[in-house]
């Protein structure tokens, strides 16, 4: 197989990541992780994601995660990160997602049941437009999606959340730290 075919068929999953700190030795401790994770290390200016540990003034543009601090930021994780912790940290801001410290203001709780349903990225951005008040047919337009489509992830937000409607999935997904309003 060609190297082009090679790199159109497989998906990427190896990132360029960034690494700011301020002591010379966790920098050289977070470079460890970030190449064990099989990420390639580049300059800030190359990077799908900054790695910061220590001041945030360092910091450039683009997405960041930030290791015990960054305030509001999307990216953020305790200083204590396990080396697993930091890839999923670093998979997930690169993907536009958010990354919170548990038990901190503004940050998600840790799932205390394990058997519990996860809902899927999708299935957040549908409960997120119906907490907004959205209609099926104003979520769909807005998340560019089918009312179909947007039906049926309701359907699979109320089995998963336990609710029998939209107002009850939304209390629930509320209660759960899933959505904010």
């Amino acid at each position: 197989m060609s190297a082009a075919l090679s790199a159109v068929s497989e998906p990427r999953s190896r990132l360029q990541v960034a690494v700011q700190a301020a002591d010379a030795a966790r920098r050289r401790r977070l470079l460890g992780v970030v190449a064990g994770a099989g990420h390639a290390v580049v300059a800030a200016t190359d990077a799908d994601v900054v790695l910061v540990d220590g001041p945030a003034d360092l910091v450039g543009p683009g997405k960041i995660l930030f290791l015990g601090g960054g305030g509001d930021h999307p990216g953020v994780l305790p200083a204590d990160a396990t080396p697993a912790q930091i890839d999923a940290g670093l998979r997930a801001v690169a993907a536009g997602l958010q990354v919170r410290v548990p038990g901190r203001p503004g940050g998600f709780a840790m799932v205390t049941d394990p058997a519990q349903p996860l809902l899927t990225p999708r299935e957040m951005q549908v409960l997120a437009s119906v907490g907004a008040g959205l209609s099926n047919k104003a979520a769909a337009r807005a998340l560019g999606i089918s009312q179909h489509t947007v039906k049926f992830h309701l359907e699979a937000i109320y089995a998963k959340l336990g609710a029998t409607g939209r107002a009850e999935a939304v209390a629930k997904g509320l209660r759960r730290g899933l959505i904010e309003v």
